[in-house]
């Protein structure tokens, strides 16, 4: 599939004691299909024997009613992925699962483990073998290391060798194990349904499942779910909180609360800071769907310009192998998105963007509108320069794949073929949150990681 936006690693869902646990996965994941496209994938249990069912490709593709009728336990846990470590194979989906010292342990994961390649080294020179190449796998090799001091235990010793973004599920025959890092980079939430419990990535899967929100998974915090009711092991190693700032801008939905915000009207809010800091003389304001729409409806109320869906969006689109010739080039970013040629034709027209990654596709969504003949175009992107890679989950783990770090905003805007272009500031980013800034990741913009990282591991992102 042809993309130029970035990408996150997965969503997770997972349920605790509902006889309907993997029809209820199957719509949780269903509401997180926007965290991963590449492979989904349910495991379930009875409480003695674990199935499971995965493949690659979107969540309607892969299950249907057969399928989870066959798929029978109160506990089951899923996730949808894309690819940050791991090849896109089928041998990479989650929940990815091993028998050892006979019980089943199944994983879901979110994030990147920045110490992950040091410890598979070390665990493969004293014998370990692993199945895949994802660094979620090293969490079950060590926690099989210690599974003889009982299964707490063995978490709690293997979360704190562990380094990087992760939030973490863990699922055998008749226990739920959640875990999240210490730096609470990527987000995870619990919530209660008829007497039993379920976990998700965002609470818009609560909303659609008819959970009721309980309460984040706190930075660093452990969470066990068993017959026993629910355990909560506390943060053994106490960090600065580092809450992704792109979960925010970018990846959530916006019907979702993440980080204690609600990702609408935050959005709405750093579209009405833009207005304070660049007030154009427009004749209308316009997203590119869907990224745009909230920033630029918030941009549209403070300024009083009016807002244009002046781009239609083909919602038909799925995934294509079929890849356009050189002459077609630029199809796979037309074949998405359809200018309205009347509505934009001798207008001055104002583009509200999330970010500009790699600038290519902002290129020729520009160059369109100007052969309709818009009179003037102008962008606001609703976020600082991206000008550092994230070794922490997301897609963009190269300097060389990030325009911001080669052109300055001048050259961006002559790159594009804009008449203007801005940028909101960091301090207005922060302002948008009720996030104090001590609590959030900004490293994409100020290449400040709050977390170390090892130079074989950047060396490796960046081949």
């Amino acid at each position: 599939m042809l993309s130029h936006r970035p990408k996150d690693e997965c969503g997770i869902f997972a349920v605790y004691g509902h006889e309907d646990a993997a029809k209820l996965t199957y719509f949780g994941l269903y509401a997180l299909q926007h965290r991963g496209q590449e492979s989904a994938g349910i495991v379930v249990s009875d409480g003695k024997q674990v199935l499971e069912h995965k493949a690659m490709g979107l969540v309607p593709e892969i299950f249907d009613e057969e399928i989870l009728d066959r798929l029978k336990g109160e506990m089951a846990l899923g996730h949808v992925r894309y690819s940050t470590t791991g090849s896109s194979l089928l041998v990479n989906a989650q929940p990815f699962s091993i028998r050892y010292a006979g019980k089943t342990f199944s994983i879901a994961h979110n994030g990147n483990l920045v110490n992950a390649r040091q410890i598979r080294s070390e665990l493969e020179e004293s014998g370990s073998i692993f199945q895949t190449t994802m660094d979620s796998e090293v969490v079950l090799h060590l926690a099989a290391r210690c599974f003889k001091k009982g299964l707490e235990q063995a978490m709690v010793e293997t979360m704190a060798q562990v380094k990087g973004a992760y939030s973490i599920v863990i699922m055998t025959e008749d226990t739920i194990i959640a875990a999240r890092d210490p730096n609470g980079f990527r987000p995870l939430c619990l919530g209660r349904l008829n007497g039993g419990y379920i976990l998700a990535s965002e609470t818009c899967a609560f909303d659609l499942v008819e959970a009721e929100y309980i309460r984040d998974v706190e930075p660093g915090e452990i969470l066990i779910i068993n017959k026993d009711g629910l355990h909560s092991i506390p943060a053994g190693i106490k960090s600065r909180k580092s809450h992704c700032i792109f979960e925010l801008i970018y990846f959530a939905r916006p019907d979702s609360d993440v980080f204690g915000q609600n990702v609408y009207l935050f959005r709405k809010r750093q579209g009405e800071l833009m207005a304070r800091e660049f007030p154009l003389d427009v004749d209308l304001v316009m997203p590119f769907p869907d990224s745009g729409n909230y920033a630029a409806l918030g941009y549209a109320q403070e300024s009083g310009r009016p807002m244009e869906m002046g781009v239609i969006r083909n919602h038909y689109v799925g995934r294509t192998f079929i890849q356009p010739s050189q002459g077609m080039r630029d199809f796979g970013v037309k074949v998405k998105l359809n200018p309205v040629k009347r509505l934009l034709k001798n207008r001055r027209v104002l583009i509200i963007e999330d970010s500009i990654i790699r600038g290519t596709t902002a290129k020729t969504r520009i160059k369109t509108l100007r052969k309709i003949g818009a009179s003037e175009v102008h962008m606001l992107v609703s976020c600082p320069p991206h000008r550092f890679p994230c070794y922490y989950g997301i897609d963009f783990s190269s300097t060389g794949e990030l325009i911001a770090a080669q052109k300055s905003v001048e050259e961006i805007r002559d790159f594009a073929g804009l008449d203007s272009l801005g940028y909101l500031n960091i301090n207005s980013l922060v302002k948008a949150t009720d996030i104090p800034r001590t609590d959030l990741c900004l490293a994409c913009f100020d290449g400040k990681y709050p977390v170390p990282i090892d130079e074989k591991f950047t060396k490796t992102c960046l081949e």
